[in-house]
């Protein structure tokens, strides 16, 4: 239920319980930091709003009417609630800068986070201090809905778009790149495969929710028409580290994250296949629940410091 017009805000009862205390204006001045006149306008003033004398001012000083006395006991139990108030904020505040809870999905965990994790550690060492964060590894999808229930104070997904209901930042950039064995038939051609070909093709795949998956989905039907259809994976698996080992075992072709897969295309374990219709890069993002801002504390140390480190 909203206040009414009249309800004064909680500096008029300070004013009020001051006058009450010290029986005089200019002695409820003092002890406010404010001017007698300052206390007068603002006891007018107050006056007024409430509809209700308060105060009767006497040449040997001002005392609560009988209103005013009923006024002073509501006004200082309600001060005593607003000063607990005020406290646990203070302290909300204090260990919002201490503990961040972060949902991420999977590349952004395993392939950045460290980085940004350590590079934390490391300012804390020259004295700037460092937020504890409590990573959890998930899919896009799962991250999304943890920020969104508030079960995550910030999160990292890696899918198209930006979710609605969240606020979000681009921290970085990456591409997405199809693999498979150097002895596959793909590894052989030139010029690569086409849109159509790889849509076709059953993958093995990261789970529904995935953002390389759905990143996958979204740039083949930016190449082949919202009505194109993508063959049934020809495995679902939930980590980007089963997806590679299934694909050197030779289960079929993927789609991964050039970051995750890096170090095998570098020595040749694994070889990359172009697709040239397609375009593979995508945004990582940081998503939060509030304003355009991200909160401060641990937030925005947290994403300052990733903006200062730098993301692919």
């Amino acid at each position: 239920m909203a206040l009414g017009p009249r309800m004064p805000e909680l500096s008029a009862f300070e004013v009020l319980l001051a006058i009450a205390k010290t029986g005089s204006l200019g002695a409820a001045g003092r002890e406010l930091g404010l001017t007698q006149q300052a206390v007068s306008a603002r006891l007018t003033s107050i006056e007024a709003q409430t509809g209700v004398q308060l105060v009767v001012r006497t040449p040997r000083g001002s005392r609560l009417t009988p209103a005013g006395a009923v006024v002073a006991q509501w006004a200082d139990r309600l001060l005593d609630v607003a000063q607990q108030v005020d406290a646990g904020l203070a302290s909300l505040r204090t260990e919002s800068r201490k503990r961040i809870r972060v949902v991420a999905s999977l590349t952004i965990a395993e392939q950045l986070m460290p980085r940004w994790l350590v590079g934390l550690q490391a300012a804390a060492q020259r004295g700037r201090g460092a937020p504890e964060v409590i990573l959890t590894a998930t899919n896009s999808e799962h991250a999304i809905s943890a920020v969104r229930d508030l079960t995550a104070d910030l999160g990292f997904i890696e899918s198209p778009g930006v979710p609605t209901g969240l606020r979000s930042r681009v921290i970085g950039h990456d591409d997405l790149v199809v693999i498979v064995p150097p002895g596959h038939k793909w590894a052989r051609r030139a010029k690569g495969v086409s849109a159509a070909e790889l849509s076709q093709t059953p993958l093995v795949a990261r789970e529904p929710g995935s953002g390389t998956r759905d990143s996958l989905t979204a740039a083949l039907r930016s190449a082949l028409g919202d009505a194109a259809e993508q063959a049934r994976p020809i495995l679902e698996l939930s980590s980007a580290a089963a997806v590679r080992g299934a694909v050197l075992a030779g289960a079929g072709p993927a789609v991964m994250s050039r970051l995750a897969v890096a170090d095998d295309l570098t020595v040749g374990r694994l070889r990359a296949v172009e697709v040239p219709e397609l375009n593979l890069r995508r945004d990582l993002r940081a998503i939060w629940v509030g304003g355009a801002t991200p909160p401060a504390g641990a937030i925005r140390d947290l994403l300052s410091h990733i903006g200062a480190t730098g993301a692919p």
